[in-house]
């Protein structure tokens, strides 16, 4: 039988965890986490506003865990929600003034975390990975 650390799937996954749990920890002087920085650097990329599904679909987060996620950020106010000129039934989310400045400090803190991390990889490779895991969760999409 081959060993647990040939399965993909294993890979991926202990990998996400530890990047998680580290981005986690980075986060948490900002009040945030994975989840809640996911959703405003996703409002901060589109300054004319995201639709909530557009950020579940984005983010893989089921829709209701985007509304919860959104309600925090609110409160926050680091996001806001305004109608969609296109669609009345719909709320585009968009960054706060506050929330651009916190998301530029939060992904400072990840980018610095991830190269602490990835630091034993030389840059190519780290390129050649993160193209590759854009390439699985875009498919037909080529880097």
């Amino acid at each position: 039988m081959p060993p647990l650390t040939e399965d993909i799937g294993f890979l991926l996954s202990r990998t996400a965890a530890l990047l998680t749990q580290e981005v986690n920890q980075v986060l948490a002087p900002e009040g945030l986490r994975v989840r809640s920085y996911t959703v405003l650097h996703l409002a901060c990329e589109n300054p004319a506003g995201i639709s909530q599904k557009s950020v579940a679909d984005a983010s893989g987060m089921d829709p209701s865990q985007v509304v919860a996620l959104l309600d925090g950020l609110e409160e926050r106010e680091l996001v806001r929600r305004q109608p969609d000129p296109n669609d009345r039934r719909s709320k585009l989310l968009v960054a706060t003034d506050t929330g651009r400045e916190l998301c530029l400090r939060a992904q400072a803190s990840v980018q610095r975390a991830q190269e602490e991390h990835l630091h034993p990889l030389p840059a190519w490779m780290v390129d050649g990975l993160r193209d590759t895991l854009r390439s699985i969760i875009s498919p037909g999409r080529t880097p």
